[in-house]
């Protein structure tokens, strides 16, 4: 039996899609900390609730991936979803972060995102698990700098 509580009702459909998506910065570059990650993350969400969809969970990873847990109605493809959410968030970004300038703004073709990204569907049995896995990103990374630190 659905657990009702992870379903989303809207006009004409009833659903619980999920999307774990994950994406890195060009180049590699470990530019998402400090007021970059703050300004990212607030970006993301303003972003999802313009063009509907909700970002669950989102934290960062080595400074330079992002994962995010987002759920969204069917009629939002997502293709859709992540280039609203990589096109504007650089965007936005290069805006109000002067400090992604160093290493962006001096290059021919100015992208924050690398061109490819990941996405996996996730169902209500693995939602929890993707959930702490995500949660957890920047707890791992800090726990893995004090081991190598000592």
């Amino acid at each position: 039996m659905k657990d009702t509580n992870v379903l989303t009702y809207g006009r004409t459909s009833v659903y619980n899609l999920n999307y774990h998506v994950i994406w890195g910065t060009k180049y590699r570059n470990h530019v998402l900390k400090g007021n970059v990650e703050v300004v990212l993350k607030r970006v993301l969400q303003e972003i999802a609730s313009k063009y509907g969809f909700s970002i669950d969970h989102m934290e960062i990873d080595k400074d330079d991936y992002i994962h995010l847990l987002i759920s969204a109605p069917p009629k939002l493809s997502v293709t859709n979803i992540v280039r609203w959410l990589k096109g504007i968030s650089a965007w936005r970004l290069f805006r109000e972060c002067p400090e992604l300038q160093r290493d962006y703004w001096k290059k021919a073709d100015r992208h924050l995102w690398s061109s490819s990204y990941y996405v996996e569907s996730i169902g209500t049995t693995n939602q929890a698990a993707v959930a702490k896995y995500i949660d957890d990103q920047r707890h791992q990374e800090v726990e893995i700098d004090d081991f190598e630190g000592r």
